[in-house]
């Protein structure tokens, strides 16, 4: 099959099922893929992704509804998936392996990733810290969707959004009335280029301060369970 992949969630997903030469069009966003890049993921190039001849395109994420909408009406055939929790994510897996003609690579891999977070949920202490996750930080916003899951199966507790709802602006003193132990930093786009400053903001918080490559919490791909591994051991100290 050709496939082209505007989402880079996806993109890591058909490379984890094993069907990178399968990639014939990637985003600009996809930069370890030996694929042309085709724009970026909101706003790629409608005439060079029809000159790749593709079987199928994947989208994802809500933010993609207008790409889907746009390529369908051109006549693509396109494969839209919109994790919101965990659990949502993890069955995506098989939802792209069928897309992409690789059916019993995707229920592998989802198969293998569920019992990776049941690994982490079984050796969760049953009274963790309280995390604060801070997915973007100006504004400040907590983030959401499938990153309570990931706190909750990681040993935390997470009361600022709760799991499958969007990340949203958050308060100071909202973050400081939780006490957090710990407090994740993952802000899109950034990697882990990032030196957050909470005291500079006038935020009072007495916490351990991560700094994590945003792809292992923002991206909905096999990349999250790294980053729920690496979320367990940074809050546990183990």
């Amino acid at each position: 099959m050709r496939v082209v992949s505007l989402a880079p969630s996806a993109t890591a997903t058909v490379a984890a099922l094993g069907g990178s030469d399968r990639l014939v069009g990637v985003t600009t966003h996809c930069p370890d893929v030996d694929a042309p890049a085709v724009g970026g993921w909101l706003n790629p190039d409608f005439d060079r992704v029809a000159d790749l001849d593709s079987d199928v395109v994947l989208t994802s994420d809500a933010l993609q509804r207008e790409v889907r909408d746009d390529l369908r009406d051109r006549g693509f055939d396109v494969r839209h998936v919109e994790p919101a929790t965990l659990d949502d994510v993890l069955a995506s897996f098989a939802e792209i392996g069928e897309a992409v003609g690789l059916p019993d690579a995707g229920a592998e891999l989802e198969a293998q990733s569920r019992e990776r977070v049941r690994d982490v949920r079984e050796a969760a202490p049953e009274d963790g810290p309280v995390v604060y996750c801070e997915e973007w930080s100006d504004p400040p916003m907590a983030a959401g969707n499938w990153v309570p899951d990931v706190v909750e199966a990681a040993g935390g507790r997470y009361p600022f959004v709760d799991a499958g709802e969007r990340s949203r602006e958050v308060e100071a003193s909202a973050v400081e009335a939780a006490d957090p132990e710990h407090a994740v930093v993952h802000v899109c786009g950034k990697g882990d280029s990032v030196d957050p400053d909470f005291a500079g903001r006038g935020w009072e918080l007495d916490a351990d301060v991560h700094v994590v490559d945003d792809s292992l919490l923002n991206q909905p791909s096999p990349r999250l369970l790294d980053g729920l591994e690496t979320l367990a051991e940074r809050i546990r100290g183990d």
